[in-house]
């Protein structure tokens, strides 16, 4: 009869394993250590801290590895980073027996925000030399991610104002406090330690009410100002707008932000302006839904040469609103560029009005105004204006009209139908991979650096994947 395997916890070994035997030969581990060791992280302008007396600092090299398992491995906070050090045979490996503390994991992360950034894009260039991006076909969309902050604490410009009115008071209480000590005692008297706190939360609370002036909204949360309410796939909740572009070859994120706006209209542009600083140019076919569909953003990116294709907005599409479903739609009104009108279906000239300067992308419309509609027997069936029937013409009018017949040739038709295969499974892959769907951190400065953090780990994912196999050579820099 065969003995059972137990645990031995009496035996001893007589030549203690190296830290080097703990991890195998194609643990994630070892990846992210090449990767690491690979960069040069002055250059990207991580912060290396300088010896000083007392304990020497953990450095950049070993607290960024850190940081970079725990995303592989959807440990976020800082505390159970810390105690993953003392736990994860991986960790342990990679630190080398360290331990940082979550305060000095913490510390990193704010005082390398921008090096965060850097990080993808190196991510995106190794990738290009791996050949993992076509840039042939890219897409760019949008996800919203809900804030830290809960929307149960949001207050209304009414509750900021009393908050600072009790907050003055405290503070005009500590200094006559202080006032009287100074009288009583000899030298300089000290702050109370309340004072400051309250001095920052004072800034905290006129900066929300700032940007609840600037964004026309009712409530904001005096803690997180810059966060939105924007409506995801169940309900509204506070949020951020994560975005992205990605490649069709691998799904290599090439360009990421975050963004404050609860739409993508106007992002278009700026992220393929993002994709070429990456890059060093902008794929062959740009593809987009049709949140980003914008005269504008249409027009400036014919002037950069631009390729895009995107989806027909919901103006176009509703039934309600086809031309063959409404005799006046505005696709039937001709556009005489060289007269500089418009002319209806009944042969009535819309003279030119004037020009208006018109939504956030601050698209120039031309704006043509029938003087016959006292009498046209028609006038009421166009339109319900009192003034009568007006045509807006965007000044981006050709670009746009070019987009059209574009996106109706059969085969950008198919091309088009790929954008949802190549961004939606980056998406995916945050949110139930990696288990991101809220933000750990707060404010926009922040969020963008985790959202960088976010996409790198992504990118990280496939080329371990390309390490594996010996197509990626990593060496220490």
């Amino acid at each position: 009869m065969s003995r059972e395997i137990r645990a031995d916890y009496s035996q001893m070994l007589m030549f203690p394993p190296t830290v080097e035997d703990w991890v195998g030969p194609e643990h994630p581990a070892r990846f992210i250590r090449d990767m690491v060791d690979s960069l040069d992280l002055g250059v990207m302008g991580f912060r290396v801290p300088e010896h000083g007396p007392g304990r020497p600092p953990y450095g950049a090299d070993l607290v960024l590895k850190v940081w970079l398992y725990g995303y592989f491995h959807r440990i976020r906070s800082t505390r159970k980073l810390e105690m993953a050090c003392r736990e994860h045979m991986g960790l342990i490996w990679l630190t080398g027996m360290n331990v940082p503390d979550h305060s000095s994991l913490s510390r990193f992360m704010g005082s390398n925000k921008k090096a965060i950034a850097q990080l993808f894009k190196q991510s995106v260039q190794v990738a290009a030399k791996c050949k993992l991006i076509g840039m042939v076909i890219n897409a760019v969309d949008g996800t919203k991610i809900r804030a830290a902050s809960s929307r149960e604490r949001l207050v209304s410009s009414e509750g900021l104002e009393k908050m600072l009115e009790k907050l003055d008071q405290s503070i005009a209480d500590f200094m006559t406090e202080v006032e009287r000590l100074e009288r009583e005692e000899m030298g300089e008297y000290r702050l109370p330690s309340g004072m400051d706190s309250a001095l920052k939360r004072k800034e905290k609370i006129q900066k929300a009410l700032t940007e609840l002036q600037e964004s026309q909204q009712n409530r904001v949360h005096h803690c997180e100002p810059e966060a939105r309410f924007m409506k995801g796939r169940r309900s509204v909740e506070l949020s951020y707008n994560g975005q992205a572009v990605a490649d069709k070859e691998n799904g290599i994120i090439v360009a990421q932000d975050v963004v404050t706006d609860e739409t993508d209209n106007g992002r278009l542009v700026p992220m393929l302006d993002k994709v070429k600083e990456n890059m060093g140019e902008v794929a062959q076919e740009n593809l987009a839904d049709a949140g980003y569909f914008s005269s504008p953003q249409i027009g400036m990116a014919e002037e950069r040469n631009y390729e895009v294709l995107v989806n027909a907005p919901s103006s176009e599409t509703t039934a309600s609103r086809t031309p063959a479903n409404n005799p006046y739609h505005t696709a039937w009104f001709t556009y005489d560029e060289d007269r500089n009108c418009c002319i209806c279906p009944h042969g009535r000239v819309l003279p030119y009005r004037q020009t208006k300067v018109r939504g956030k992308n601050g698209d120039r419309i031309r704006i043509y105004r029938c003087r016959e509609y006292r009498t046209c027997p028609h006038r009421w069936e166009c339109s319900k204006r009192k003034t009568g029937r007006e045509i807006e013409i965007s000044v981006h009018h050709k670009a746009v009209e070019r987009q059209r017949a574009k996106r109706e040739d059969r085969v950008n038709k198919q091309v088009l139908g790929q954008r949802k295969r190549i961004i939606e499974p980056v998406f995916a892959w945050i949110k139930h991979q990696l288990g991101f769907d809220r933000w750990t951190v707060f404010g926009l400065e922040k969020v963008r650096a985790q959202w960088a953090l976010v996409c790198t780990a992504i990118n990280m994912k496939k080329l371990y994947k390309c390490w594996l196999s010996g197509g990626l050579l990593l060496t220490a820099h």
